[in-house]
């Protein structure tokens, strides 16, 4: 890559990196203060509340990238214009193929990371975001089992423990009414969380359990060496996990089970998540291209740039609001899997024609003027 190229590229770079990091992490932090009730309330580490939230940046990342990347050439170019960069590169024989190349390459690569980012790296985040959610819902119930505190897990269900000793629990109080007339008691003098084969109990060892209808006098009091006590359905363990349209692999929306249920449900919801991961990197191409187009070409530092630039956010943004309504439509009508991919194309290729239109030739006014001026002369 030649000298100019290599300025305009690492000048673009740069530019598109601090933007995609500033958008991030703004964005990222907005997400992450809605879960922050995973370190306030449900007993977390800081760590699994960056895990958790960390998850996220995938899936903002490949709606981010594109526009930093606009951003970016927009920045860059108004810059080049600014300092009369342009115009002195104009002037030495620089043309705008030259001028655009190590723009595209730039876009060609954000393109390959916004791909990488659909293809593999959102599904493979979701689900790791729901395993460990799954885990944190699971974690809770250890969690609220405060030594000297009554604690209702869900109506007519208390616990109590007398004390934690590190994984043991001791003196277990077990209060079950959820299935009127009968009320269970359970005690228990020592007891621990176990996790088997995807579901949670709590193990009671050494107690009895007494079973009281609301006609009888006295309840039927059963001693126990070691009983078992289900808290899966407290935990949401024990749930078969459905996988979302969004969390599946691409392999598995290009060729979808015939007898998932899910898929029978929502076949159109399968077809849009595959398409919308196919399409996404023509996206960054599409949108350096348009700021190309408004700011490409040489100015004088008189002339203004405002209109260009807010033309070109303008194209931007009705170009993406167009993709995420044409894939919404996708959902229904399978039609529109063309329009889908022609969106961003046509949407760079009509740029692409106007940054390289061919300028107006000058007017019969302004040659009259200029022969006016010239018999003045």
């Amino acid at each position: 890559m030649p000298l100019v190229e290599r300025y305009i590229f690492g000048l673009t770079a740069k530019a598109f990196i601090g933007i995609l990091v500033i958008l991030t992490a703004v964005i990222w932090t907005t997400q992450a203060l809605r879960e922050l009730d995973l370190v306030t309330a449900k007993g977390q580490t800081i760590w699994i509340f960056f895990a958790i939230t960390g998850l996220t940046i995938p899936s903002l990342s490949v709606i981010l990238a594109p526009v930093a990347l606009f951003g970016a050439a927009a920045w860059a170019l108004n810059r080049l214009n600014g300092d009369s960069e342009i115009v002195v590169m104009s002037a030495a024989g620089v043309g705008p193929g030259r001028l655009l190349r190590p723009l595209l390459v730039l876009a060609l690569i954000v393109s390959i990371f916004v791909g990488l980012m659909s293809v593999w790296a959102i599904p493979e985040s979701l689900r790791l975001l729901r395993t460990q959610l799954t885990q944190v819902r699971a974690d809770v119930v250890a969690n609220i089992l405060r030594e000297g505190q009554f604690t209702r897990i869900e109506n007519n269900l208390v616990v109590h423990v007398r004390e934690r000793r590190g994984g043991a629990l001791l003196g277990i109080f077990v209060q079950d009414a959820r299935d009127a007339p009968q009320e269970v008691t359970y005690l228990a003098e020592r007891g621990q969380i176990v996790e088997e084969r995807g579901s949670t109990f709590l193990v009671l060892e050494d107690g009895s359990v007494q079973r009281r209808e609301s006609a009888a006098k006295d309840p039927a009091i059963v001693v126990f060496q070691r009983y078992a006590f289900d808290l899966s359905p407290f935990t949401g363990a024990s749930e078969v996990t459905s996988y979302k349209p969004r969390e599946r692999y691409t392999s598995e929306l290009m060729s979808p089970d015939a007898n998932d249920s899910a898929y029978k449900a929502q076949p159109g919801r399968f077809r849009a998540e595959l398409h919308e991961r196919l399409v996404n990197p023509l996206y960054p191409v599409a949108f350096m291209l348009i700021a190309f187009a408004a700011l490409g070409r040489p100015r004088t530092t008189r002339q203004s740039r405002a209109t260009a630039i807010l033309a070109a956010i303008g194209a931007v943004a009705a170009t993406r609001i167009a993709g995420l309504g044409v894939t919404n439509l996708l959902v229904s009508s399978a039609w529109a899997v063309a329009a889908v991919y022609a969106l961003p194309i046509l949407a760079g290729a009509a740029a692409l024609g106007f940054a390289f239109r061919r300028p107006r030739a000058a007017g019969p006014r302004s040659g009259a003027s200029g022969a006016v001026t010239a018999a003045r002369a």
